[in-house]
């Protein structure tokens, strides 16, 4: 089944167009690395999924609803990581997962039970120290445990390993490898080594357009072909 789909969605800023009949999908427990260059369209593409910029045309599906602009229900099935998440550093790991949890209105006995579960998954657990305290990479962990504290059917990361050393990166993409087993990602990056360790399908945007899209497999035969 597919968690999400994109058909035929174009999206445009006054004259200029910046999303042109984009289409894909991305199933359960797949890892879909979604790659180009900054300007391609990425983020406009992740707003409108998020319902947060209305698409000009097209549908996008989440868990077969249809995302509707500014109304968040679909958001129920997301969880969102941003490539610098921000936290209140003054609080701890769990004191801060417990706020979200609150303000999210899920019910404290299952919250407290997935906060365990999360922080033990991020390799977060037993560490008590203040989040102002971390390194990108540990943020980066407590910002994934984040955005699958409501158990989410799908998962959108926007370039989580950019700003990290190398041992940060794999310790992420880890992580990532262990959510597919119950979440669909999408992995928005422009590091190819991490989508071809990774993902399990990639779609390249160019200036909007789909210019090129499969499994990894497929991709390198026809990059091989053409080259």
């Amino acid at each position: 089944m597919d968690i999400l789909t994109l058909s035929d969605v174009s999206k445009a800023f006054g004259s200029k167009k910046i999303i042109d009949n984009l289409s894909f999908s991305v199933g359960e427990h797949n890892i879909f690395g979604f790659i180009g260059q900054n300007g391609a369209g990425k983020t406009t593409t992740m707003k409108m999924i998020l319902g947060l910029l209305k698409i000009d045309s097209g549908e996008i599906t989440v868990n077969g609803e249809s995302v509707k602009f500014g109304n968040a229900k679909t958001n129920r099935e997301i969880g969102y990581l941003p490539d610098v998440p921000e936290f209140y550093g003054f609080m701890t790991p769990k004191e801060y997962l417990t706020f979200c949890g609150k303000i999210a209105g899920i019910e404290k006995k299952y919250c407290d039970k997935r906060i365990e579960e999360l922080i033990k998954l991020v390799g977060l657990n037993g560490v008590n120290k203040r989040i102002s305290g971390f390194s990108r990479g540990m943020k980066q962990r407590l910002g994934i445990a984040q955005a699958l504290l409501g158990n989410p059917k799908l998962l959108i990361c926007d370039e989580p390993t950019s700003a990290l050393d190398p041992l940060g990166r794999k310790e992420i993409l880890d992580i990532l490898s262990d959510v597919k087993k119950h979440t669909a990602i999408l992995l928005s990056t422009h590091i190819l080594s991490d989508v071809e360790r990774i993902c399990d399908k990639i779609a390249f945007l160019y200036n909007g357009k789909l210019a090129l899209s499969g499994t990894i497999d497929e991709v390198k035969v026809f990059i091989m072909e053409m080259g």
